[in-house]
């Protein structure tokens, strides 16, 4: 019986999961058992040693269980506290992100607005620049075609006095032609 529970206690010592430290047992048990066989005497001894050694050795694998502990909730709370600090520098930089784009807010919409008017400016501007240049050339042949007119009355004006000159002189030519037939017929009769 006592080959089992020492085996058992080793066995759990090697293994992560705890067992209560076996219970000694008493004086009496221990050497009926001798009495009874001579090979469980040696091993009845080897027995306590391993007792001993399975409970030192439980009690410095619980100490390292309850430091492994203590060193793995400190880390867990250095976390959460490090975690809290994230959060709240978190909510600060969004608060500030906030106020930065409500002070650039306004600006940007006032230059949208603006940026808004230009193009419908421009998009207006493109038909009228057509337009404009349109008129122009109408302009320019409509400026062209009345300067040659011009051109053709001052021509036409001056052909015009130049042949009032000659039916002047004609009329003249003819009215001596006339008065000196009227000045032949009056002789003549």
């Amino acid at each position: 019986m006592t080959q089992t529970n020492a085996g058992a206690s080793t066995g759990a010592a090697a293994t992560t999961t705890e067992l209560p430290p076996p219970q000694p047992q008493p004086q009496t048990q221990r050497s009926e058992m001798v009495l009874h066989t001579g090979s469980l005497s040696f091993s009845s001894h080897m027995s306590r040693e391993d007792e001993e050694m399975t409970r030192s050795a439980l009690s410095a694998f619980r100490a390292k269980e309850d430091e492994i502990e203590k060193r793995r909730m400190e880390v867990r709370e250095r976390i959460q506290a490090q975690l809290g600090r994230v959060e709240e520098e978190t909510r600060r930089l969004s608060t500030l992100r906030e106020e930065i784009e409500s002070m650039a807010d306004p600006m940007r919409k006032e230059v949208s607005v603006v940026r808004k008017k230009i193009d419908s400016v421009n998009k207006e501007l493109k038909p009228l620049g057509a337009t404009v240049q349109k008129k122009e050339r109408e302009y320019k042949e409509a400026l062209d075609t009345f300067n040659e007119k011009n051109r053709e009355k001052v021509q036409l004006i001056t052909k015009l006095m130049e042949m009032e000159q000659l039916v002047g002189e004609s009329e003249k030519l003819r009215m001596k032609k006339l008065e000196e037939l009227s000045k032949s017929i009056e002789e003549t009769v």
